[in-house]
């Protein structure tokens, strides 16, 4: 599955560490049915804008009806090979009887009219279409030396129908036979020597139909808001080798399979990094008409893992923004200007932490292996949820959220980072009601003098220190917080006990003004911060 073209289009602005070209890449996967359980061969085209999905078909070249979906062929049995090909399936399956396997140079390999795929409709005009597997082997061992037989290519067939090789060999015992779907029956049909040649092959002649077996456009995924998932549908069980790719419109979606873990990874992040692209883009024209204090920083899907009515873990999809002053949750994203007042959450961002719970990227090759090395585990999460971060809120509250690649983890973090430093950079003073001792206080920010408190009537300033200050703290968890600063004087360290209404807001927006306070005498404190330029690739 290499890319379909070397060709590197011009990078979108983002993070130096995170420049990454937009994909375009083919492949072979399968498309998976959740309805039937099958998997039908399928080609996938990656471009900037859309995945594509081709299914294969037969299609007539030269010398015949292009329009027709069905083919009448003759075949002229041999004494040695038989037919030249091999069947599977039948009704009793509940799939088609389908041609498994045609065998080089001879009969049905002749006529050149003949694939494997075709669904067998009639054998010598009788309708076969209801039949069962070994009611069709008879009648193609029975009709006689020449053969009509009628198909159409089944763009569709389940992938197993189409596979020869491992099927299970015929039984001595005929109802085991007949008991699966897998059964090739070309044994039967072309005797012992079926993939002996005939002598003089014959070719198709010069004025009958050709045809060939090409990929074509079935399904046009625009990638842009789109989304992935790895986990079923509702569950937190995650799918094998695969995942499903959701349209904006949340109808058009495909389940896509892949042979090994690796394959299913590499498309997983070229699918992603072209959906990450169109999102950026995205950001950059809406933050043409934005005011400076109400700029996008980052926006994209995450799964939330909410609490459901049986203990277990449901999971839904939400669609994070960073814009202005605000970390808004939406169910879908914003489209129209309109559609960002219809946030179902907001909170502000000097309030809100950002915490990342667990990293496995055994997957992810983006970021080496050791990204995870000497990080705290979280125990009470399961490796079923790899790329977790956590969002606390004023209150109390916390959300808890995953992302499909740690590439994206390392995003959100960097881009909260950001979020939080221009906010408080906007803002430069936040101030809270408090009370100590019975009085009612006015507990302040300020991004340049650092913390005080004041009378809440007189405004007269009781206390006052610098951020650097601050040795540490303690709290109830509840309402009653004790700052310990060291006096600049005395150096010794003087206790200030403060309850608050809403303490968790205030705790979260100390540490918000003391990282941006940090990262202005430190330029490099938030990059130092940062897993992403400790641990990103060097290529």
């Amino acid at each position: 599955m290499n890319a379909a073209a070397k060709h590197q289009p011009d990078l979108l602005e983002r993070p130096a560490s995170l420049l990454v070209p937009t994909w375009t890449k083919t492949g072979l996967a399968l498309l998976y049915d959740e309805h039937t359980s099958n998997t039908y061969d399928v080609r996938l085209k990656l471009m900037k804008e859309l995945l594509i999905i081709q299914k294969q078909d037969v299609v007539c070249v030269s010398g015949g009806d292009s329009h027709l979906n069905h083919r009448t062929v003759v075949l002229r049995r041999q004494l040695t090979g038989g037919l030249g090909l091999s069947i599977k399936g039948g009704a009793e399956h509940k799939v088609p009887v389908v041609i498994s396997k045609i065998f080089k140079d001879q009969v049905a390999d002749q006529t050149g009219m003949l694939f494997i795929g075709d669904a067998v409709l009639q054998v010598n005009g009788i309708n076969v279409e209801k039949c069962t597997h070994e009611e069709v082997v008879h009648l193609l061992r029975t009709a006689g030396d020449e053969v009509t037989i009628t198909v159409r290519y089944l763009r569709e067939a389940p992938a197993f129908l189409k596979l020869p090789l491992g099927s299970p060999g015929p039984s001595s015992d005929q109802s085991s036979r007949a008991s699966s779907p897998l059964f090739d029956s070309g044994l039967h049909l072309n005797g012992n020597s079926s993939n002996t040649a005939p002598s003089s092959p014959s070719s198709p002649s010069a004025n009958e139909p050709k045809y060939e077996k090409r990929w074509l456009d079935a399904v046009s995924l625009p990638l842009f808001m789109a989304r992935i998932s790895r986990r079923k549908a509702g569950t937190d069980k995650l799918r094998s080798n695969s995942f499903e790719v959701i349209a904006l419109d949340g109808v058009c979606t495909h389940v896509l399979q892949f042979c090994t873990a690796a394959e299913s990874t590499d498309w997983l992040q070229a699918i992603s990094t072209n959906i990450n692209d169109l999102t950026q883009e995205s950001i950059k024209t809406a933050n043409k008409y934005c005011s400076p204090d109400d700029q996008i920083v980052h926006m994209g899907w995450v799964c939330d893992h909410l609490q459901g009515g049986d203990v277990e873990l449901v999971h839904s999809c939400r669609f994070l923004a960073l814009r202005g002053s605000s970390l808004l949750v939406f169910r879908s994203p914003p489209i129209l200007a309109s559609d960002w007042a219809q946030a179902e959450a907001s909170f502000h961002l000097c309030e809100v932490l950002f915490k990342v719970h667990k990293l496995w990227i055994a997957e992810d090759c983006w970021i080496q292996t050791k990204f995870y090395l000497g990080l705290q585990q979280d125990g009470e999460l399961r490796d079923s949820e790899p790329f977790c971060f956590s969002v606390l809120v004023g209150h109390g509250q916390s959300f808890c959220y995953s992302v499909e690649l740690g590439s994206e983890l390392v995003l959100w973090e960097k881009a909260f980072q950001r979020a939080v430093f221009m906010e408080v950079q906007r803002v430069r003073s936040k101030s809270y009601m408090c009370s100590s001792q019975g009085k009612i206080l006015c507990f302040t920010l300020d991004f340049e003098s650092g913390f005080s408190c004041s009378d809440s009537i007189s405004k007269k300033t009781i206390w006052k220190y610098k951020f650097s200050q601050l040795k540490g703290s303690s709290d109830d968890g509840k309402t009653r917080v004790k700052l310990l600063f060291q006096n600049s004087e005395n150096k010794q360290i003087e206790m200030k006990e403060l309850e608050f209404a809403n303490l968790t807001a205030v705790l979260h927006c100390i540490h918000s003004f003391i990282a941006a306070k940090v990262a202005t005498v430190d330029p490099v404190f938030v990059n130092n911060q940062s897993l992403t330029q400790k641990y990103m690739c060097s290529s």
